[in-house]
C-alpha cells in the first residue's frame, strides 16, 4: 500500500456540521461543573487542487479552554492519543496484539505530540498499552512532560484479532476467509477464530479502564495512550448516538472529560502538531479495520 501524507484532518466528529463553502463553524462541547457550553469557532480553510489544509485548525482553538482554571474535582480530563506510525500501518497490515514498532516516522510523531503536551496544562499520570507502539509513545510524552513513569494497562490493548493478525488487508479473506467473515460481521458479539476479540469484549474493557482512570484523577489532566479500535470503542461510550467519529489518526489527540458515568467529548481528531510531517492518510488502523 502506497503511503499519501497529507497536512490536513478533517475535524468533523460527534454531531459537528459540515459546510461546502470557504468558512465553517464548528460546535465545541466544553464540559463545566453545572453545565454543558456550546462554542461556536468559525474557521477558514484554504483550498487547492489536491487537497484541502485547514488554516487554523478549530482543535487548537478549543484546546485554549484547557486551562487547569477551568477545572475543579468533579471531572478528570483525559487526553486519549494513537501510538505513532508504525511500518505495518503504512503496509496495511493487521496487528491486533502482535508487538509491533515505531517505524522513524511514528518516532518523530510521538515527539512531536509530546512537545505539544509539554506546554499545555499540567499532565498528573501518563497511561498506556503495553504493546510497544503505544507504550513508546507514552514514554515519549511523559519524558516531556515532567519525567512521569508510564502505567502501563493491558486493558488498553488493542482489539485481539486471531488469525488475522500479521495478514495485510487487502489478503485476509483469501488467506483466512472464516475469521475475515467474522471480522466484517455486523453482530458485536462475534468472536474472531483465533483466539480474537468481539466487540463488545473489547468495549467492556478498553471502557472500564478509561472509567476507572477517569475516578482515580477527578480534578486533574492525565494522558492515555492506546490504538485505534480501542479509541473508536472509547469515543461509542461517550456519544452512544452518534455518528462515527472516522479514522483515528496517528498520535491524534481526543479530549474526554469524565464525571462520573457521565463521559463528554471535548476534542476529537487533532493533529494539529503534524503540520511538519503530515499524516498518513491511507494508512491502515484508526477506523472500522482496527488494527
Amino acid at each position: 500500500m502506497s503511503a499519501v501524507r497529507t497536512q490536513w484532518a478533517s475535524p468533523g466528529c460527534l454531531h459537528f456540521p459540515r459546510f461546502s463553502t470557504r468558512s465553517v463553524k464548528i460546535a465545541v462541547c466544553v464540559k463545566f461543573p453545572a453545565t454543558i457550553k456550546t462554542l461556536f469557532l468559525k474557521q477558514s480553510f484554504a483550498l487547492t487542487r489536491h487537497s484541502t489544509r485547514l488554516l487554523n485548525p478549530p482543535h487548537s482553538l478549543s484546546m485554549s479552554f484547557s486551562s487547569s482554571s477551568f477545572m475543579d474535582g468533579s471531572y478528570a480530563e483525559i487526553v486519549v492519543v494513537r501510538h505513532g506510525e508504525t511500518e505495518w500501518n503504512a503496509d496495511g497490515r493487521i496487528q491486533g496484539h502482535l508487538d509491533v514498532e515505531l517505524n522513524e516516522a511514528g518516532k518523530q510523531q510521538a515527539a512531536l505530540v509530546a512537545d505539544r503536551l509539554s506546554k499545555e496544562p499540567k499532565i498528573s499520570a501518563v497511561y498506556s498499552s503495553d504493546l510497544k507502539r503505544a507504550l513508546v509513545t507514552a514514554e515519549t510524552i511523559a519524558a516531556n512532560c515532567g519525567g512521569l513513569e508510564v502505567i502501563r494497562d493491558p486493558d488498553l490493548r488493542e482489539r485481539n484479532l486471531g488469525e488475522l493478525q500479521g495478514l495485510v488487508f487487502r489478503e485476509a479473506a483469501k488467506l483466512s476467509p472464516k475469521a475475515h467473515k467474522a471480522f466484517l460481521s455486523h453482530r458485536t458479539d462475534q468472536d474472531i477464530p483465533g483466539g480474537g476479540e468481539s466487540l463488545d469484549h473489547l468495549f467492556q474493557r478498553c471502557t472500564s479502564s478509561l472509567q476507572r482512570i477517569g475516578n482515580k484523577h477527578k480534578g486533574e489532566r492525565v494522558v492515555v495512550v492506546s490504538h485505534g479500535g480501542v479509541i473508536r470503542s472509547l469515543y461509542k461510550r461517550a456519544c452512544p448516538n452518534g455518528k462515527s467519529g472516522g479514522k483515528v489518526l496517528n498520535t491524534s489527540v481526543n479530549i474526554f472529560h469524565l464525571c462520573d458515568e457521565e463521559w463528554t467529548i471535548k476534542s476529537w481528531g487533532d493533529v494539529s502538531h503534524l503540520q511538519q510531517t503530515g499524516y498518513l492518510e491511507s494508512g491502515f488502523g484508526g477506523d472500522k479495520t482496527s488494527g
